[in-house]
């Protein structure tokens, strides 16, 4: 089997499992298979490497997947360019019954966010990052984090009491 064969049958087999990955981290199908298609290249040029291994080709493929997508965020062109897309890892969140119901209400809430809010509040509560963190992959000053945090909350807990003073009616 030739080395295109051979990427080609791995490709595949996990093209599907590594975009639907990469979408649920971006929120956007088509960079999503840009981010597999960077993917596959990088499995080229590492081939001979993969066929080595001893790991799980799956995992060596999922693994280039993810720092792809993380690269990606931390590019200033993700920062000022795209609107509305933010990272979020689907390795760390719960599968509970729970994790589904918080998502369920939160979702709603965070869309009513503008996109530089939303970003600070998906970073500091949903990835668990800090402050500090969260300035670094939003290249602005932690002050800034703060402030967003500070009025994406105040927001949001309007937002709540007017959906509660409405449900109560």
């Amino acid at each position: 089997m030739s080395r295109s064969e051979l990427l080609g049958t791995i490709m595949r087999e996990h093209r599907d499992g590594l975009v639907s990955y990469a979408e649920k981290m971006l929120g956007d199908h088509g960079l999503a298979e840009d981010i597999v298609q960077e993917t596959a290249i990088r499995a080229w040029r590492n081939i001979d490497r993969l066929l080595g291994m001893e790991g799980s080709v799956r995992g060596w493929l999922f693994t280039v997947t993810r720092h792809l997508v993380i690269d990606w965020v931390r590019k200033p062109h993700a920062r000022r360019e795209v609107v509305g897309v933010t990272y979020s890892d689907p390795v760390t969140c719960a599968d509970s019954t729970s994790a589904v119901h918080d998502a369920m209400v939160a979702r709603p809430l965070l869309r009513q966010l503008s996109p530089e809010h939303r970003a600070v509040l998906v970073h500091i509560y949903l990835c668990d990052r800090s402050i500090k963190e969260t300035a670094g992959i939003l290249g602005v000053p932690a002050g800034t984090v703060k402030s967003r945090q500070h009025n994406a909350l105040r927001k949001l807990r309007a937002v709540a009491r007017r959906e509660t003073a409405h449900e109560s009616r």
